[in-house]
């Protein structure tokens, strides 16, 4: 019969048996967590909750940072830094839609307005609360988007492209409106849009209003087709026409010093 276990021999055990079991934090905060516990006198029942749940917390924040690696946001922009003074949207509307219930629900929501009012901000900064939530999200522009179903469908891997789309819990598509699309490219999209219609939700930044998607469409038809698909139990948010980068700079343009002149 063995004696009890020396504490060089105990840290050795856990070690070999979290790296064993895939529990790195439980690894490298064991031998911490145990001094700690024996300071605060906690039970044997105490300090296996603490290490179990550093494992749980720790894991639960690497899952975090690797949705957002693979959302592909262009940057971080988050729903506290969003100037809601600065804006028509009801703060309300933005804090419900926080919430994430429009996704479980599979609803649409569009972002209307003229560049530089905050549009790809509320996109982006929805799509990382969603993340936070434990969801899965995707962010594109809608050129960016067009072009990898083009080359899905030269390739002939167009059917697995579309259904890697539809799985996502939220697709952020950002910038649609902003360049025209062929037809070819417009069917595409259009087959991302139909997969998840009802389904999956899908978040969409616009300056067009939708009387002019025709234009970005080119096919009155399917623009409508769109348009209906997009807007039905849609959350429709209008960040209006002031452009916020530009008073922001006139704001510091009128506060500067003025130059001296020699």
């Amino acid at each position: 019969m063995t004696g009890p276990l020396t504490e060089p021999a105990a840290d050795a055990a856990i070690a070999a048996a979290a790296r064993s079991l895939a529990l790195p934090t439980i690894r490298s905060e064991a031998a911490a967590l145990a001094d700690a516990a024996a300071r605060d006198r906690l039970t044997h029942r105490g300090f296996l909750a603490e290490l179990l749940s550093a494992e749980v917390d720790a894991r639960t924040e690497r899952r975090r940072l690797r949705r957002r690696k693979e959302a592909r946001f262009p940057r971080v922009k988050t729903l506290d830094t969003f100037d809601t003074a600065a804006t028509p949207v009801d703060p309300a509307i933005i804090a419900t839609l926080a919430a994430g219930a429009w996704i479980d629900r599979g609803e649409p929501v569009v972002l209307l307005g003229d560049s530089g009012t905050g549009k790809t901000h509320l996109l982006i900064a929805l799509g990382m609360a969603a993340i936070d939530q434990g969801r899965s999200v995707r962010y594109v522009t809608a050129a960016g988007l067009v072009n990898e179903l083009v080359e899905a469908a030269d390739d002939r891997t167009l059917t697995r492209t579309v259904a890697r789309y539809g799985r996502i819990d939220l697709l952020c598509c950002d910038e649609l409106g902003y360049l025209h699309l062929d037809p070819r490219g417009a069917e595409l999209l259009f087959q991302v849009i139909t997969e998840r219609e009802e389904r999956a939700s899908i978040a969409v930044a616009t300056n067009a209003p939708f009387s002019e998607w025709g234009a970005t469409f080119t096919d009155p038809r399917l623009a409508a087709a769109i348009v209906d698909r997009l807007t039905f139990n849609a959350h429709i948010l209008e960040t209006g026409h002031d452009s916020y980068r530009l008073r922001h700079t006139r704001t510091k343009t009128k506060g500067a010093a003025p130059k001296k002149t020699t």
